[in-house]
């Protein structure tokens, strides 16, 4: 028996679309219809389109889908922040975050999205790099996590999933620069206005420290924010801790920072995990505030949240609060960032995709 393949209507552009739509005898001002039904009511079911006559919704159901990933294992923490276990088109499984941003009923949130399956950095700390590197996700997949984090989060609390997320980071599974051109092209369906609509301004790539991706962002047009996951400002300890530093070591990583500042004029955030006894040292709060104190950069601190298996341990408050002064008093510019989600392993450093939780 003879299966049509279907056409993939998740990560067309409306263009393509209404070249679809006019290919198959439809006015063009179908595809606006539907384009507004997935990606503002993140809506996969040709037959819930209403506004489309039945016959349509049929052939369409006949000849093409909407692969938003369902969701399916939930976890919510102690702080509301979610967990959410995604299957792929392929079953392939990733986890995405949606941190709360206030504890308002009516608040919005950031939502964590992963841009690999696993990932093939290996940083030391992290659980991701423990479950290995499956594949890159195409843009309709990185998309479909947004999708369908928003269709699960709309339908729990019972609102609507449109403005629910006002904030995007890519900072779940996987090195977004070792899938450049993929996650460039979600970042355009994210901001598209017709679309799902967010600003460039809050939508965050973080890097574990890949300069010819940082080289390639500087040449777009994108007004993101690029985080730089840094963790060790000496090269024998950031070796060590983010295996990225081999290729990339901290000169040429810091030269290819202060190339995109040149050419964008935005300011770049670090991510800094505190590991106890690693490196949070006096002499380490020193080599950061040299290296970073004349880019006038963010720096985020994070303390570590532990990875079952990892011999890592994350610091006292005491070592924690005598770091951020270090810090401070050189003139560094410094967030100690808020835990969320440590309680359902959605922490930073701790979502992995090989086991089922």
């Amino acid at each position: 028996m003879n299966t049509i393949k279907k056409t993939e209507f998740l990560g067309m552009k409306l263009p393509e679309l209404e070249d679809f739509f006019v290919s198959i005898g439809e006015p063009a001002y179908r595809a606006r219809q539907v384009y507004r039904w997935i990606y503002q009511k993140q809506t996969s079911s040709f037959y819930e389109m209403s506004d489309l006559p039945k016959e349509l919704r049929q052939h369409l159901d006949e000849r093409a889908e909407v692969s938003i990933p369902r969701v399916l294992k939930q976890r919510v923490s102690s702080d509301n922040t979610r967990k959410f276990l995604l299957e792929m088109k392929d079953k392939k499984k990733i986890e995405t975050v949606i941190i709360p941003q206030s504890n308002h009923k009516n608040t919005t949130y950031t939502l964590c999205i992963s841009s690999q399956v696993g990932c093939p950095v290996g940083c030391s700390f992290c659980a991701t790099g423990t479950g290995g590197f499956q594949r890159n996700l195409e843009a309709y997949e990185i998309v479909g996590q947004v999708l369908g984090s928003q269709r699960e989060l709309s339908k729990r609390l019972k609102k609507n999933g449109e403005d629910l997320i006002s904030n995007i980071v890519f900072m779940g599974m996987g090195e977004p620069f070792l899938n450049f051109d993929e996650v460039l092209e979600s970042v355009y369906f994210l901001n598209d206005h017709k679309g799902i609509n967010i600003g460039q301004r809050h939508i965050t790539i973080s890097t574990s420290g890949d300069a010819a991706g940082i080289d390639k962002l500087a040449q777009t047009d994108l007004q993101v924010t690029l985080a730089i996951s840094l963790h060790a400002c000496d090269n024998k300890l950031r070796d060590d801790l983010v295996p990225m530093n081999r290729k990339y070591p901290l000169d040429i990583l810091m030269q290819a920072i202060k190339n995109y500042i040149e050419i964008t004029n935005r300011r770049v955030t670090f991510e800094y995990v505190m590991l106890d006894g690693v490196n949070i040292r006096q002499q380490d709060a020193e080599a950061m505030i040299k290296m970073l104190k004349p880019l006038l950069a963010n720096v985020n601190l994070i303390p570590y949240n532990e990875v079952s298996g990892l011999p890592f341990k994350k610091p006292s408050p005491q070592s924690i609060a005598q770091f951020y002064k270090w810090l401070v008093a050189g003139g560094l510019n410094v967030n100690l960032r808020e835990e969320h989600g440590s309680d359902i392993e959605a922490a930073c450093g701790q979502l992995l995709s090989r086991r089922e939780r």
